[in-house]
């Protein structure tokens, strides 16, 4: 990829539909992704499991937006034990956090007792959310930074949830698998979308986030 590629060239590869990744922690090159099918996680459609959505209106942990962007990209990118290799290399670090100094890459935090347990990132672009990566230290957490991510995204008038590829993680939450020519389709309406990502207060309670996504709930599961 070009010396040049910085945060304008990354926002262009988002609207065609493309995305960068690195081989390793260690590569210095990034590569762009265009899956054949692309995980979509449907706004309208958001399930809720019971037991997480009992969790998230007892407000036990704090979820916070865009307080500590570079903690949370720094817990994606941390090796675990389930993990030992990772796509996070700090030339991504450092061009998502010019895009986040931009207003175009936000964090959702899940704290307990002020520690930083769980959160996730993403790049936003007119109605598209681009969802990057998130991570967990304590149970649930980066389930109950997704579940205030949608309802955000939903108070906001987003349109499109890109989450990439589909995951067991994910399938719990109902995210779709489809090819790249409907995921085009899909990108270009949301692009002609207005959307505001800080819409939603910024201290959005559990019971507030349930609330947004009530309409779209399915009973859940125990």
């Amino acid at each position: 990829m070009s010396a040049r590629f910085g945060p304008d060239e990354l926002i262009a590869c988002y609207r065609r539909g493309v995305f960068p990744m690195a081989e390793s922690r260690e590569a210095a090159q990034l590569f762009l992704v265009d899956p054949d099918w692309r995980g979509v996680l449907p706004i309208d459609r958001f399930h809720a499991p019971r037991r997480l959505a009992r969790t998230v209106r007892g407000d036990r942990v704090r979820v916070s937006v865009n307080e500590d962007f570079e903690a949370v990209i720094q817990g994606c990118a941390e090796l675990r034990g389930d993990r030992d290799e990772t796509w996070i290399n700090p030339t991504i670090q450092n061009l998502y956090l010019e895009l986040h100094r931009r207003g175009q890459a936000h964090s959702v935090e899940v704290r307990d007792d002020g520690a930083l347990v769980g959160g996730l990132y993403g790049v936003s672009v007119a109605g598209a959310f681009f969802g990057e990566s998130m991570f967990s230290r304590a149970r649930d957490a980066s389930k109950i930074a997704l579940v205030h991510l949608v309802a955000r995204l939903k108070i906001g008038g987003f349109k499109l949830l890109d989450a990439q590829f589909w995951t067991a993680h994910l399938a719990q939450f109902g995210v779709e698998q489809i090819p790249r020519a409907q995921f085009r389709v899909r990108l270009e309406r949301a692009l002609a979308a207005d959307a505001d990502f800080l819409r939603a207060p910024l201290a959005l309670s559990g019971a507030e986030a349930m609330a947004a996504l009530a309409p779209m709930a399915a009973p859940g599961e125990a």
